[in-house]
């Protein structure tokens, strides 16, 4: 009975090629690969707390800036409120100081009303009539803070004083105010006006 030559193992007559030195061998394909890593899930198969911690941050960052906003709106609203209310008593003390200071004039239209009626009368008692009620009226100014200022003889002060000219008096002190064009009222900031005068010219 003819024999047959039987096959050599292929494994074992496989030739294993050496691995150099350092180098890592490939893994052979009758080996078990490693299964994929898992999340971690709870025993009951839910997912663990990790799956859930992103969308909690999340709906807390919505909320905080939810808050913010409502701050900021309201912060907006009161800032408004407090300018219109700013406004409103700001005009309503411009009105109470004009009404102030007509009401302190009236006294001098009365006066002159009054000399009016009695301009056929007697001259003389017009000019007086006229002279009190220009009194009256630079009482009233004083009263109000802006006192009047006329006077001469006075060395020239910039901050109450404009000339409009400069005149040869030797019987005046040079830089002194010699002649009084237009009184001025009031004083620093408070001035309605310097008083507009002449000065004795410097040798």
């Amino acid at each position: 009975m003819p024999s047959h030559p039987q096959e050599p193992d292929r494994a074992a007559s496989d030739p294993i090629e050496p691995t150099p030195e350092g180098a890592v061998r490939p893994p052979r394909g009758d080996l078990p690969q490693p299964a994929p890593p898992t999340r971690p899930e709870a025993a009951n198969g839910e997912p663990g707390p990790d799956a859930a911690g992103p969308a909690l941050a999340e709906d807390e960052y919505t909320t905080a800036i939810q808050e913010l906003e409502d701050r900021w709106r309201r912060a907006l609203a009161d800032l408004d409120n407090l300018r219109k209310r700013h406004a409103r008593e700001l005009e309503r003390e411009r009105a109470v100081e004009r009404s102030r200071t007509a009401a302190a004039f009236l006294p001098v239209l009365d006066n002159l009303e009054l000399a009016l009626t009695h301009a056929g009368a007697d001259p003389g008692a017009i000019v007086e009539g006229i002279q009190a009620v220009r009194d009256q009226a630079v009482n009233v100014l004083e009263l109000l803070g802006y006192p009047r200022h006329a006077e001469t003889g006075v060395a020239f002060d910039p901050a109450r004083h404009e000339v409009v000219g400069v005149v040869q008096d030797p019987d005046a002190p040079p830089g002194t105010v010699v002649e009084v064009l237009r009184p001025g009222y009031g004083d620093g900031e408070r001035q309605l006006r310097p008083a507009a005068v002449t000065v004795a010219k410097r040798e």
